[in-house]
């Protein structure tokens, strides 16, 4: 029933590709020279964190969609066949291979000009940071968070100028000079996370998803995850008592949890060990419970709970 239903949802994508295509044929190449009267550029990006990074660099210049609506778990996303058809109208389509399935399946699908594909996965090349016992890897094993290190991102977002500029070559400068900006904005992000993180009482935490290891490994940390790369893997009984121990050894104070998957597990092994539970962003999303309404301001709170339960100075 699922193949099926796959099979009948990308007959209806192409369908929609096919109109749309028509019309820009018949209204000019979204992805041709830009005029004073033309519409904006279009971006899509696969997720927030890339989302942001297109609305930074090109600021007032485009018009940036995500493919993940706002409090949704990007891991698990399935596209529409409209959401498939913007893959092949989009003047740039921003992404990480091996991340979300559905969107590898549906860029391949479109077969893009690779002017208009960014893998970011070719920009920032990803890391195996080990399976952990008992937990099932997220797709090829490689961590995909790589956002989560502002100076990654950064490389990032000269790559987002670059693919822009050979889009819309007159406005290659805007496009710099945003992505400029932004390095300016993580640089200082990653001097208060350095600062912030110089002194402190333990250099470990405990978070039950394995997304922060690029964060851990930017800034001296040790990261030890109750689950994997997946947020709502299930931990064996095996790994609860391995982290239960780690917990004990380390003088942990805190289980971190994320905004956008259950805290059950957080809160269950907080309380065994009777320690407080707090959240820790991976920034995959923004819902109202946020603590901040942007990536920077997520990250800096993000900071402000390391520091607390790591009791830095």
């Amino acid at each position: 029933m699922k193949l099926a239903w796959r099979r009948a949802l990308r007959a209806l994508a192409g369908l929609i590709i096919v109109v749309l295509t028509a019309g820009c044929a018949s209204s000019g190449s979204p992805g041709g020279p830009q005029t004073s009267g033309s519409p904006r550029l279009r971006i899509v990006a696969a997720f927030y964190p890339f989302e942001f990074v297109a609305e930074q660099v090109a600021g007032a210049r485009a018009q940036v969609d995500s493919l993940t609506a706002p409090g949704a778990e990007p891991h698990d996303l399935e596209l529409t066949p409209r959401q498939v058809a913007t893959l092949v109208t989009a003047d740039l389509v921003i992404y990480e291979h091996s991340f979300q399935p559905a969107v590898d399946e549906a860029v391949a699908q479109a077969e893009r000009d690779r002017r208009n594909l960014l893998d970011t996965a070719t920009v920032v090349p990803l890391e195996d940071h080990g399976r952990l016992p008992d937990a099932p890897r997220a797709g090829d094993g490689l961590d995909p968070h790589v956002w989560l290190d502002p100076i990654r991102l950064a490389t990032i977002a000269s790559a987002v100028a670059d693919q822009l500029g050979a889009v819309d070559p007159p406005h290659a400068a805007d496009y710099r000079i945003g992505a400029a900006r932004l390095h300016d904005q993580l640089r200082g992000l990653d001097d208060r996370f350095q600062t912030g993180l110089a002194s402190c009482r333990r250099t470990t935490f405990i978070t039950t998803h394995a997304a922060f290891s690029y964060l851990a490994k930017r800034y001296g940390l040790t990261q030890i995850a109750v689950g994997g790369l997946s947020p709502d893997a299930e931990p064996s009984p095996a790994r609860i008592a391995e982290v239960q121990r780690a917990a004990r050894a380390s003088g942990a104070t805190t289980i971190f949890y994320e905004t956008l998957v259950s805290p059950a597990v957080a809160e269950s092994l907080a309380n065994d060990l009777r320690l407080r539970v707090d959240v820790l962003d991976p920034i995959e999303g923004i819902t109202p419970a946020s603590r901040g309404t942007d990536y920077l301001s997520i990250m800096a709170a993000n900071l402000t709970a390391l520091r607390e339960a790591d009791a830095c100075r």
